[in-house]
């Protein structure tokens, strides 16, 4: 075959080179003007997790879209594997971008910190395992992160359901362990940032008393009190998380239910210890997955969120926020927990974003 019959060919595989090199400019995501929440409920809030968000601009979108449904609160994870990836070399730089947009719509963040990176923590270990060894590295990441932040985010919860032994390193449970990683940041963050707030707990609404798998949250919360034996307690407010079930707001709470009341039974173990703190309730919710065993129709769903927040604004003075899981999911999950979110991965919003909207803006 004659070479020149390939020069047509080679011109054309040229020109589409050529063509897959042309990409629209991006254009850049500022901040825009500063913003405020309007809202008839100041407890309303959502868990956002743009930890896991690569585009700059669905970020913004999605903290405007928590200020337009009237949420002005927002929980954020902040993994500390993500930020130290080498002991003491530190970047916030991914962080600034979710906090700086987040406060320039209005919206107060409060900051989740775990995570653990590798350097920290035993070969094949999970990044929820933590020892005593390093609890003083963690303080000092918490501290950095605080004192980096300081006049930006006031609200720092010390690591997440602890009283799951998945969340725990895939150990048994352990409240005083728990507590002693607390006297250790806790001290670390007020230095840096005096100001702060350090929520303790998050605890998962659990009836499990397995120690090597789980244990109740309220039996968890009793143990972390014992385990203060009369020294000063390590921790500013309680973060909660209360999920509804498959019932309704204002079902009563037991020890033996899961249901959005159970809060109720964690406040009372405060009281009892003579800790009248506020609750920030960090996770809270829903699911609309009928084929789940805990999902309820999506129009129960709606009406469930909307009473809750009713109830906890007319029953609840000592609670600060209800944080609803989850706005988002970063892409599908294809099963149950996508049917907890607000808007789809795309920012595209669900019937429940718009009637939470319609209900919380004035």
């Amino acid at each position: 075959m004659s070479p020149r019959r390939f020069i047509p060919v080679l011109a054309l595989i040229g020109l589409a080179w050529l063509l897959l090199q042309i990409r629209p400019p991006q254009l850049p995501v500022t901040l825009g003007p500063q913003q405020r929440v309007a809202t008839r409920n100041g407890l309303a809030g959502l868990h956002t997790r743009f930890v896991e968000e690569a585009e700059a601009w669905k970020i913004k979108r999605g903290m405007e879209m928590a200020r337009e449904m009237g949420a002005p609160w927002i929980v954020e994870f902040f993994p500390w594997a993500y930020y130290e990836k080498a002991k003491g070399r530190r970047d916030f730089a991914g962080a600034d971008r979710m906090v700086d947009h987040a406060n320039r719509q209005g919206l107060t963040v409060i900051a989740r910190l775990g995570f653990t990176p590798e350097w920290a923590r035993p070969p094949n270990s999970t990044f929820t395992h933590l020892d005593p060894q390093h609890y003083g590295a963690f303080a000092d990441f918490a501290a950095a992160f605080a004192a980096h932040f300081e006049g930006r985010i006031a609200h720092f919860i010390i690591w997440n359901e602890p009283n799951l032994q998945n969340e725990w390193g895939m150990r048994r449970v352990d409240p005083a362990a728990y507590v002693e990683l607390l006297r250790v940041v806790y001290p670390a963050i007020k230095q840096a940032n005096p100001a702060a707030v350090v929520l303790a707990g998050a605890l998962a609404p659990t009836t499990e008393r397995n120690r090597d798998v789980a244990l109740s949250d309220l039996e968890y919360l009793e143990e972390m009190y014992v385990a203060l034996a009369g020294s000063g307690r390590p921790w500013d407010a309680l973060a909660a998380h209360t999920y509804g079930a498959t019932m309704p707001p204002e079902a009563p709470p037991a020890p033996e239910a899961i249901n959005f009341r159970r809060v109720e039974l964690l406040r009372a173990i405060m009281l009892a210890h003579g800790d009248d703190s506020p609750v920030y309730i960090t996770e809270a919710g829903w699911n609309d997955d009928m084929n789940w065993v805990n999902g309820v129709t999506p129009a129960q769903r709606i009406e469930y969120t909307l009473r809750a927040l009713d109830y906890a604004q007319g029953q609840w003075p000592w609670v600060r926020c209800v944080a609803f899981w989850v706005f988002k999911l970063p892409a599908p999950a294809r099963g149950y927990r996508d049917h907890f979110t607000f808007v789809t991965p795309s920012l595209e919003p669900l019937p429940i974003y718009e009637e939470v909207r319609r209900a919380l803006v004035p």
